[in-house]
């Protein structure tokens, strides 16, 4: 997800409620807590949660009983049910009543966010699944690109082109350049427009869960798999199924996909039965993948099995022309806000700057200045102070990969500066894990002083 996961713990045990909202948050989620079953429904009713970890026990209302509220509820959130050792049989129930997984007391904080994450991925591709349904295919032309740029209209000819095919696209680009909007416009105008479209962000899942997560696992596979669950790649059968930052992925990893690309067919973790499945592929990178071959950091088999087509997007500094289209979309799409329009003066320096974040960059700055506007009109001043004050060290535009991984840092470095050094905010304003963003830290050696 592209924010922290939104996540209520209803359990009348204090400690153990305080225990759970203090570690998930140290985790980079956002959580609330309730001590009873009718605090929890009148919480859900008020605020939108991703994941709901409720006990079985509590005062006023029990587990049992919210579950069976929540069916009634038009979008519920993901429950993931806590009981005792001796109560498993009333979790099988629990999931019966549409619980998304149980897990037994005493459990461990990195299982339970183990499962909270999985959770909220199901939760959001369910959301995904219905809002690609809800349109005729090809009703939103490209999954909701705007361009004015003749660099960007031939990447939409290009997916004109191949979307018909079943061939697998590469799409390469620098962070916030659109990759996964380009990815979605693949799938939307071809012949599985009406299954599963499934995003899995290599880069921000651990090591030992990335298989468990692409190919699913068998009840017992390993510590927390209470249960059976299927995969993403199972979740895309008939669909496509889109690898984001496929250069993050480790050398195990990697083998494990080339082989499951190649023959359509794995196993789950702990299974014994292969599975068989028809996935269109879509790979998108920011990372130079010829340059990372040669350092033996990526397989040069599975790069020629994932480049059938490659696809490249420019960067926001090289389509200026869409800078002001992108803008007054956004200023648009975030009138829930207010309603508010863009000064020629702001605009003029929306258009001046870099966007070493793109278009992602663009969308957060225009976000901001509608929320802190004072006026109807968005001035100079409503926009992020490294916009319209840039440092004049700021080193010029380039494509090479060093230039890329410095903007990258800078970027990293001024958003942790605007929350205050908070982690789980940046991140989600950076629209990455909060974990992946803590590699990114280490790697950069960012240290808590260029922040604060």
């Amino acid at each position: 997800m592209t924010r922290p996961i939104r996540v209520l713990v209803a359990d009348d045990e204090r400690n153990l409620r305080e225990l759970v909202i203090r570690e998930l948050g140290r985790r980079g989620h956002e959580v609330d807590g309730v001590a009873d079953g009718a605090a929890a429904l009148e919480r859900i009713r008020e605020t939108s949660y991703d994941v709901v970890v409720l006990d079985m026990r509590m005062p006023q209302k029990e587990g049992m009983d919210v579950l069976r509220e929540l069916a009634a509820f038009p979008e519920p959130p993901q429950v993931i049910v806590m009981t005792g050792f001796q109560e498993v049989s009333t979790a099988v129930e629990a999931m019966k009543l549409g619980a998304y997984d149980y897990l037994t007391k005493p459990t461990k904080i990195e299982e339970l966010d183990i499962v909270v994450r999985k959770a909220a991925e199901k939760g959001q591709l369910l959301r995904d699944n219905v809002a690609l349904r809800a349109h005729a295919p090809g009703a939103e032309p490209f999954a909701g690109l705007l361009t004015r740029s003749a660099r960007m209209q031939e990447v939409l000819r290009i997916v004109e082109r191949v979307a018909p095919t079943d061939s697998s696209v590469l799409v390469l680009g620098e962070s916030g350049t659109g990759k996964e909007l380009v990815a979605r416009a693949v799938h939307e105008r071809s012949a599985r427009a009406q299954r599963a479209f499934v995003p899995i962000h290599c880069g921000a899942l651990p090591r030992e869960v990335f298989e468990s997560e692409l190919f699913g696992h068998e009840r017992g596979a390993f510590t927390g798999a209470v249960g059976a669950k299927p995969g993403l790649m199972e979740l895309a059968d008939g669909g496509t199924l889109l690898l984001d930052e496929i250069g993050e992925t480790d050398p195990d990893g990697q083998v494990k996909l080339l082989r499951a690309i190649e023959t359509g067919t794995f196993f789950r973790v702990g299974g014994t039965r292969p599975r068989r499945v028809d996935v269109r592929l879509v790979a998108a990178t920011n990372r130079d993948l010829a340059e990372a071959m040669k350092q033996g950091e990526f397989r040069q088999d599975l790069y020629y099995r994932i480049n059938t087509i490659a696809i490249q997007l420019p960067p926001l500094r090289e389509r200026r022309e869409d800078i002001a289209l992108l803008a007054g979309h956004f200023v648009e799409a975030k009138a829930a806000y207010g309603v508010k329009r863009l000064g020629a003066a702001a605009l003029g320096v929306l258009e001046a700057y870099d966007w070493p974040g793109n278009v992602r960059e663009l969308l957060h700055a225009v976000e901001r200045a509608v929320i802190l506007s004072k006026g109807d009109e968005i001035q100079p001043g409503d926009l992020p102070p490294e916009i319209h004050s840039p440092s004049p060290s700021r080193a010029p535009a380039s494509s090479s990969v060093g230039s890329l991984e410095t903007m990258e840092r800078e970027h990293i470095v001024t958003t942790l500066r605007q929350v205050g050094g908070h982690r789980g905010k940046a991140a989600a304003l950076l629209a990455i894990d909060p974990k992946t963003l803590y590699r990114k830290i280490i790697a950069y050696a960012i240290t808590p002083q260029e922040f604060r």
